[in-house]
């Protein structure tokens, strides 16, 4: 569950930067909902009763936050929430 929520938060801040090349910002329309997805997953991943190191998970969080919190941003100052 901790590589899926890391692989998860990369590839959600692998799509907000996609979403910052000019004329592709509709993208994070999109990427907004799976990175939400995959905070929501990843802190299932911290919250289980494993032994393990939760590295994984909490990698997971803080790039899901970051996509999101920019992604929402970018939105903003690109005039696409209004």
């Amino acid at each position: 569950m901790q590589i899926l929520s890391m692989v998860w938060g990369i590839l959600a801040l692998v799509g907000f930067f996609l979403g910052l090349i000019p004329c592709v910002g509709w993208f994070n329309w999109l990427n907004i909902p799976f990175a939400v997805i995959g905070l929501i997953i990843s802190i299932v991943a911290v919250v289980q009763k494993d032994t393990g190191s939760k590295v994984g998970a909490i990698v997971g969080i803080v790039c899901c936050s970051v996509a999101i919190m920019l992604g929402a941003i970018r939105l903003l100052l690109g005039a696409g929430i209004f």
